[in-house]
């Protein structure tokens, strides 16, 4: 295989469509839980000057797990904007966990690289595990789209899990990854090995260091953030009201 060709948004389509059913439960199983803790703290990481009654799109939204999440903080949110390139998806999301918040979510299907959204309209972007199927040309794409999307004033939070290089116990996490995973999936989902791409990409990804510098470079305003050992990181920050879309 094309080391690019996992990037291609084809082959990611691809990828989330076979995986749309078992997602939910198998990336709770696959990552002992910890990834709905990642998901509270990306939401907890927005910042404080969000309007808690605006418009929050969620990029590479998947099955939308994130939502009550951010329903519970902001409980008078006007509308939630799922971004999706893989349309089942969030026809599982909505199936299997959201079927009472269907009227709160709208959900495009589009490679978020290329979707024309509108300029100057989110009042917060947020993204949990969408980043580590990007590479980095294609990540500063994202930034961009990230500062013309939202309002002057408006915020982000991302979260993605990553390789916690500087972990004494690193070894053992890249075993799992890269060895472990893929064999539990093989045999638990009948040889399926879609799943155990996310050692690849977490490899390839390390951290969110660079898409922080792209956000950077597009004029906002960034924090960095980690969790366990830097087993997942993220970048929450402000578009600063004085900025010009370009």
């Amino acid at each position: 295989m094309n080391p690019n060709e996992i990037y291609e948004p084809a082959y990611v389509a691809a990828l989330f469509d076979r995986c749309s059913s078992a997602y939910r439960r198998w990336s709770a199983v696959a990552s002992f839980g910890m990834i709905r803790r990642w998901r509270r703290v990306c939401v907890s990481s927005i910042p404080p000057a969000t309007n808690s009654k605006g418009v929050f799109f969620d990029l590479m939204a998947g099955t939308g797990e994130v939502w009550p999440h951010l329903i519970r903080r902001y409980p008078e949110l006007s509308e939630i904007i799922a971004i999706d390139i893989s349309k089942r998806m969030h026809e599982e999301a909505v199936k299997q966990l959201h079927a009472n918040r269907a009227g709160r979510v709208s959900h495009i299907k589009a490679n978020v690289l290329d979707v024309d959204l509108i300029e100057n309209s989110a009042d917060c972007v947020i993204s949990t595990f969408g980043l580590k199927t990007f590479n980095i040309e294609q990540q500063q794409r994202i930034a961009h789209q990230v500062k013309r999307v939202l309002k002057p004033g408006g915020t982000f939070s991302f979260i993605e899990a990553s390789d916690p290089k500087n972990w004494k116990l690193r070894p053992l996490y890249r075993i799992y990854m890269d060895h472990g995973l893929p064999l539990i999936e093989r045999l638990a989902l009948r040889g399926a090995q879609d799943f155990s791409m996310i050692g690849t990409y977490t490899k390839n990804f390390e951290n969110c260091n660079e898409f922080a510098k792209a956000l950077e470079a597009e004029g906002l305003e960034v924090e960095r953030y980690a969790d366990f050992f830097g087993c997942a990181t993220g970048v929450c920050g402000v578009k600063p009201k004085e900025s010009i879309v370009a």
